[in-house]
């Protein structure tokens, strides 16, 4: 699989990633999760991204990478905390550490970033923002990042104010007709220079009509057309890991065929952007 430097450093990372949901995001289906994961180190990819409540997320990988090391070390592994205070996001570093077996993360992100009040508790004093900055320096985690998928100028604004290395953000065709998360908090990462990850990829996707030839292959390869560094896709199944690397390795999507996808989206975007809170 292809692969680019991280937000214009030297680590290596694949374009495509497993995501935290899908199986993952469970508990008591180890052997599954087992699966998926052992599927897309086969199939080339590196970045793996997780959190501290997705269910059992980090315990699949930490059973993982405990008995392999090595293969721990040739991986890029994420999670996030969703903690707005310093002591809090410390504690559940401390408690992800132990649950992926692993002295370090390659990324740890503040999670889930909504509203003005976020902004303000979590760079304020005390605030979450210490702890990650903290932990970069100790060495705890190699680079910090900031989520979000409800307000496209908020998660611009820690873009531009917070110290981070890495962005993740919804990426899809309803994003391309309602604007803001690919425009304004795009440009604001490109013009920092750091590392743009797309999630919500397919969205819900299931709503549109398969006559329309909307598939989730189709999707990804959206998303790769968009300026990210990394798209993630969370799978449930060893062949969905598959469908994600094959779409991985087409080509890009033409502007025609982007414009295409946004004509067929656009009378349902307000409905399928229902992670932005918007109905």
């Amino acid at each position: 699989m292809k692969t680019v430097s991280f937000g214009g450093g030297q680590r290596q990372v694949s374009i495509a990633g497993l995501g935290g949901e899908g199986v993952l995001r469970t508990f008591g289906r180890g052997t599954e999760a087992q699966s998926v994961i052992r599927q897309a180190v086969s199939q080339g990819v590196t970045y793996f991204d997780s959190a501290r409540v997705y269910s059992d997320s980090e315990v699949y990988y930490g059973s993982i990478w405990e008995h392999d090391p090595g293969l721990r070390e040739s991986i890029f592994q994420t999670s996030k905390s969703a903690s707005r205070d310093k002591d809090s996001a410390l504690a559940d570093l401390a408690a992800t550490l132990q649950r992926l077996h692993t002295p370090y993360l390659d990324l740890w992100q503040i999670h889930d970033v909504r509203t003005e009040e976020d902004l303000l508790t979590i760079s304020g004093p005390g605030g979450a923002l210490e702890a990650f900055v903290e932990a970069k320096k100790s060495g705890l985690v190699r680079a910090i990042g900031v989520t979000g998928h409800h307000d496209p100028a908020v998660l611009t604004r820690a873009v531009r104010e917070w110290p981070v290395d890495a962005v993740l953000l919804p990426v899809n065709p309803v994003e391309g007709v309602l604007g803001g998360f690919l425009t304004h908090t795009m440009e604001a990462a490109r013009q920092k220079g750091i590392a743009v990850i797309g999630m919500k990829i397919l969205g819900a996707a299931h709503y549109i009509l398969p006559e329309l030839g909307v598939t989730a292959e189709l999707l990804i390869r959206y998303a790769l057309s968009s300026g990210v560094t990394v798209a993630i896709v969370g799978c449930a199944t060893a062949e969905e890991v598959r469908t994600l690397a094959v779409a991985a390795a087409q080509p890009l999507l033409s502007e025609q065929e982007r414009s295409g996808l946004h004509n067929i989206f656009r009378p349902y975007a307000a409905r399928l952007a229902f992670y932005r809170g918007v109905l």
